[in-house]
């Protein structure tokens, strides 16, 4: 997906033995964003911008050895082989033998024509990796400045990886006057290591200047940063993460210990085979207890009790990106883990005092947050006019974040239309759900409206979905009311020559909470990828309804 953007100067780091400048050059192009402070927390701040970085670079996907040069030299030899295999006389072993010592000689006058050429193209690419890695990673975090934190964002290079960096104002003293807003800039692994620099004896300006600006760098190696388009997949994570953080789930807290001791055992075990799982189990008022598949080995957390009500065992994979959490365990408080369920997204929100660190996971590592795990199709879908929901988006950026309940209070709104409306924005890109405080941030992640025909109806289960009510395919349709107050839908579904029975659970504030269906693609997936067409089509046409 193509962004046009305008950087007027470069990002430049400016330092010396005492003192380091850090400026960062957004785009010019959106509405004015700075921020002007020295940093007050030197290490930590460090320690959790690194582990933002380690997100940005990192990719967990399978990565299969590469065999090229033992096919080559199979293939070479399969000749041999079958003349080995059928010899029959000592003419043939003659034969052979000599055939052996001419392909001998080919191959020597084979490595002496084309050896250089092959240690030339490693050397470049060794150079290539080093000196411009830029041209082997797509970095593309996000940063938005708010009257109460400063915060960053990033996906991580397999898409499978959220990070997001929160810091109050306690985090930098000297604070001059900021404008809040949205923008994008570079991160480089230039960059990256300029902030392994920062200690505490020296003092640290962190800038971010609309009008551009130059920095003469003093015993330091000037860069310039270069924006890199952003694909469509990275717009549709940002909103597919947003989405999932507003459904319920499993809810406890971590000890830093515990972390390391998880942590621990991934770095000490190195799984060879499936299942490459943890099974997260929850029993109210006993510590939390993790075991590890395929080995079964098991790890309790006595320092962290699980004070839920319900007694739930979670089964999360792609469990080797929890070591993204450790560079954060020396300098976290505490560790607050949301899981929604087997096989669906989890969140890991690191307490750092005056700063916050969310990590947050796809189901597993080759199902990335922009393809298989729809959970906008999850999330609230409250019919709202437009000019309430333009009254909803101007009441929430008065203050740039709010809880939905206090916004509808101020507003005068009924909170199931303001949570609609507050999740529409959401699948825009306009709004994001702060999971860390349970409220919701104006955070425009493009100046242009998204081209949602591509984001968010793309998907064919709700584009099936919308045809089965437009051609009043549902027939047998209820909505009962659970004593819960939850909203339960059933129906029969004609889709070609079958027939499906389908049934979904909505609550209060209109989430997607549990279905079934007798379709193929329940019976395959569950609710780990979203509600079915059939469920969808119930839910469309109960909207219908109202």
């Amino acid at each position: 997906m193509e962004f046009n953007y305008k950087f007027k100067g470069d990002t430049s780091v400016g330092g010396n033995a005492h003192a380091t400048n850090m400026s960062f050059a957004p785009d010019v192009l959106r509405d004015p964003t700075y921020f002007s402070g020295y940093l007050n927390k030197h290490i930590p701040f460090r320690e959790a911008i690194s582990a933002l970085h380690d997100i940005v670079v990192s990719d967990f996907r399978f990565k299969p050895k590469d065999k090229s040069d033992y096919k080559a030299w199979a293939q070479q030899q399969e000749d041999i082989w079958l003349a080995e295999y059928i010899r029959s006389s000592a003419d043939v072993e003659l034969k052979l033998r000599s055939i052996r010592d001419e392909l001998e000689v080919i191959r020597k006058q084979k490595d002496e024509i084309s050896g250089p050429f092959y240690k030339a193209r490693k050397k470049y690419f060794d150079y290539l990796y080093s000196a411009n890695r830029d041209a082997w990673i797509v970095l593309d975090p996000v940063i938005t400045v708010h009257p109460d934190e400063l915060f960053f964002e990033c996906f991580s290079q397999d898409e499978s990886s959220y990070g997001k960096l929160g810091c109050n104002y306690n985090v930098f003293n000297k604070l001059s006057e900021f404008k809040c807003g949205t923008t994008n800039i570079d991160y480089s692994s230039d960059l990256y290591q300029e902030f392994q620099k920062i200690r505490e004896y020296k003092e640290t300006h962190f800038a971010i200047d609309p009008s551009g600006f130059e920095v003469q760098t003093t015993r330091e190696e000037s860069y310039k940063e270069v924006k890199i388009d952003v694909p469509a997949s990275w717009v549709r994570g940002f909103l597919q993460v947003s989405s999932a953080m507003t459904l319920p789930a499993a809810k406890f807290e971590l000890h830093p210990m515990d972390v390391y001791n998880i942590c621990f055992m991934l770095r000490r075990h190195k799984e060879k085979e499936g299942p490459r799982s943890i099974r997260w189990i929850l029993k109210p008022g006993e510590p939390v207890k993790l075991i590890f598949e395929p080995w079964n080995f098991e790890v309790k957390c006595p320092r962290s009790i699980y004070t839920g009500n319900v007694a739930r065992e979670i089964r999360i994979w792609g469990r080797r990106r929890l070591l993204l959490l450790e560079r954060l365990i020396p300098i976290a408080q505490s560790f607050h883990v949301v899981l929604l369920g087997s096989g669906l997204p989890s969140f890991y929100i690191a307490d750092l005092g005056d700063m916050n660190f969310t990590l947050g996971l796809s189901g597993w590592t080759a199902n990335d947050w922009s393809r298989l795990g729809n959970f906008d199709l999850l999330a609230p879908r409250q019919q709202t006019d437009s000019m309430t929901m333009q009254k909803v988006y101007s009441g929430l950026r008065e203050k740039w974040v709010e809880k939905p309940e206090t916004l509808a209070t101020r507003l005068q709104l009924d909170q199931s239309v303001v949570l609609g409306a507050l999740a529409a924005f959401t699948q825009t890109g306009r709004v994001i759900y702060d999971i860390n405080q349970s409220a919701y941030r104006i955070r425009e992640l493009s100046r242009e409206a998204l081209p949602m025909e591509e984001l968010r109806f793309a998907n064919p289960r709700e584009d099936a979905a919308t045809r089965f009510v437009l051609t009043k395919n549902i027939v047998n349709r209820s909505a009962t009311v659970t004593p819960e107050g939850m909203t339960k839908l059933n129906g029969t579904v004609r889709d070609k020559d079958h027939s499906f029975q389908a049934e979904l659970i909505i609550d209060k504030d209109e989430r997607a909470l549990k279905g079934k269906c007798t379709c193929n693609f329940y019976q395959q997936n569950k609710m780990m990828q979203g509600p079915c067409e059939h469920m969808l089509a119930l839910r469309i046409a109960q909207r219908e309804m109202k």
